[in-house]
């Protein structure tokens, strides 16, 4: 006979242990009330692909009183956009216009991030995490509302039963899933394969985007390592996955001629890492006693790298107009957790808008093209290199995104 699971209750359960459900939970626990958040994993230490910490992200981090021990973690910091589209080079981006304590973007591999941000929650009594946690479905109470989750761990299976339970756990959500929360889906023509290869730490090239006939290549930083994202048409892995590695490496190289000489450490297609790119998001983000936010409410391209940026602007404006109310005790009304997706939708919008329109007026464009075509610059970009004050105006908007929010949750 199976044993009964093991059951506990909180005033929130936040299922997922990534950007927004960290956040969410650190800013909770800071405003006494009492949050555990569930991650299925044992660590941190995954593949990841949002390393990019925006100046919107960093100036929360200040806003906290975190951002000098944030920023003792290695990390290389982007104070400009550059990029090689075809034969000439662009500059898109310059963050000099920001306050000088976050005007770059640091780019830090999203392990790091975690881990210091759950490293300062646990000085939080309120705060708990339990890792290895897999949340399988949710608690439903007799008036239909969400009463919490129902998951398994190395201990067995457990439940935990919560006043609010709020969906963190990313673009394959369990918990949308689980609620039946109806997803509009906005299309997405590219994937990205993701795989890293050596960096010789004097090289200057900082280039970040690079842009030939029939491919596009991201190439960030890491110090000692490039991690690269090389941008192919939607479903097409499946066909360059059955070729040799050598015609990876060649167009790859052919596009991107800085990485030629650790090429090589991408042996065979197993250090190649498929991101099937989505861009959607829910018509409703909650229901009685359940939100979603983040990837989990709304999944973005990684055109701008913005994912992690957006997500944890979710959990700060989610903090900003619960976390008062879940302190004080009593049931959230519908209400209450709509106001979120009041507050949250028209930047997810306007965000998802731009990417769309990048991923079909220009990806789209450059995946079209043939060697030995030539590849003109578009006029946008023709147009930023050329006027640094429209540089600093973009790199704000990416920068510190629509609708940038600040910390107004209490602290305990």
């Amino acid at each position: 006979m199976a044993s009964a699971p093991i059951t506990t209750s909180t005033r929130c359960c936040v299922v997922g242990g990534g950007p927004a459900g960290m956040m969410l939970g650190y800013l909770l626990a800071r405003a006494g009330v009492q949050t555990v958040v569930l991650e299925k994993h044992a660590d941190f230490l995954r593949d990841f692909r949002g390393d990019t910490v925006h100046p919107s992200t960093l100036r929360i981090m200040d806003e906290l009183g975190l951002l000098d021990a944030f920023l003792q973690r290695p990390h290389q910091r982007l104070r400009s956009l550059n990029g090689v589209f075809g034969s000439e080079r662009v500059q898109l981006g310059d963050f000099s216009g920001l306050p000088e304590r976050y005007a770059f973007i640091a780019m830090m591999p999203q392990w790091d991030f975690l881990d210091f941000l759950v490293g300062e929650a646990k000085k939080l009594p309120a705060f708990s995490v339990r890792m290895q946690a897999n949340v399988t479905g949710l608690l439903t109470a007799e008036d239909g509302s969400v009463a919490g989750v129902r998951g398994s761990s190395p201990e067995g299976e457990f439940e935990v039963l919560a006043d609010c339970t709020i969906g963190c756990d990313g673009r394959h959500s369990t918990v949308r899933a689980a609620a039946g929360l109806a997803v509009e889906d906005l299309g997405a023509p590219i994937d990205v394969l993701w795989f890293r290869v050596g960096r010789d730490p004097s090289s200057e090239d900082s280039a970040l985007a690079r842009v030939a006939p029939g491919h596009f290549v991201v190439t960030l930083d890491r110090g000692d390592y490039w991690q690269c994202a090389f941008v192919i048409p939607k479903g097409g892995a499946e066909a360059l996955q059955k070729q040799d590695i050598a015609v990876f490496h060649e167009q790859v190289v052919a596009t991107a001629p800085v990485l030629l000489s650790h090429i090589g450490d991408v042996r065979s297609w197993s250090d190649v890492k498929l991101l099937t790119v989505k861009v959607d998001r829910l018509l409703d983000w909650s229901k009685p006693g359940l939100l979603c936010i983040g990837d989990a409410a709304h999944a973005m391209s990684p055109v701008g790298g913005v994912g992690i940026n957006l997500a944890i602007q979710d959990a700060v404006a989610t903090a900003n107009l619960l976390a008062a109310k879940l302190r004080a005790g009593g049931a959230l009304s519908e209400d209450d957790l709509d106001a979120v997706h009041r507050r949250r939708l028209w930047p997810t919008k306007a965000t998802q808008a731009m990417q769309v329109a990048i991923q079909n007026n220009v990806l789209v464009r450059v995946m079209g093209s043939h060697a030995g075509e030539p590849l003109e610059v578009p006029l946008p970009m023709r147009v930023l290199t050329a006027v640094p004050a429209l540089q600093r105006l973009f790199a704000r908007l990416l920068g510190m995104g629509v609708r940038p929010e600040h910390v107004r949750s209490p602290a305990a």
